[in-house]
């Protein structure tokens, strides 16, 4: 019974064979520090600037396949919340499209308040100049210097705001690809 089972187990082993994925390497400084197959999920600034967090559903030919979710609370009779998903898209990018991985930071919003600071700081600017033309016994010197001081600490957050791991000199994506794509 065993050698008939050995035997047969050979000739099924011949005609078997594994279909190996494809993954993408993330590396600092050549020592890898991420791996992102099929079946992960990713968080990348695009070329054009957009923030994506999606799903990888394959990786063939330099390429991510990937599918977003667009989850929200929808109230129910009850009162209570549950988790709903509204909408799905599809996207597919070349691995070299990637501009940054990840988002730095935590919850806080870091560029939202960059932009408030500089708003704000822009306008009680504008405000000051105003009133320094329309009536200068009112004018505070102070005020338009800590406009000014505002919306410079805006701009010195906008442009130290983290924005994930840049591709570049110190970061590299490396595709790999494992598949065998020809066909006998």
């Amino acid at each position: 019974m065993k050698p008939t089972l050995f035997i047969i187990s050979l000739i099924i082993g011949q005609h078997l064979f594994s279909q190996s994925a494809d993954f993408i390497l993330f590396k600092k400084n050549h020592k890898t520090i991420g791996t992102y197959y099929a079946g992960s999920n990713i968080s990348f600034t695009n070329e054009q600037g957009s923030y994506i967090e999606a799903l990888i559903t394959q990786i063939k030919n330099d390429s991510l396949f990937l599918r977003q979710f667009v989850i929200q609370q929808i109230p129910t009779t009850l009162g209570v919340y549950v988790l709903d998903t509204v909408a799905s898209y599809r996207y597919q990018y070349h691995y070299n499209q990637i501009k940054a991985i990840g988002k730095a930071g935590g919850k806080f919003n870091v560029s939202g308040s960059a932009a408030a600071l500089m708003g704000g700081g822009a306008l009680l600017t504008i405000a000051s100049a105003v009133v320094y033309v329309a009536d200068r016994e009112k004018f505070s010197p102070q005020l338009m210097i800590g406009a000014v001081a505002l919306g410079g600490i805006g701009y010195m957050m906008a442009k130290l705001n983290g924005k994930g791991m840049v591709i570049g000199k110190k970061y590299s994506l490396v595709y790999v690809g494992v598949s065998n794509n020809k066909k006998p």
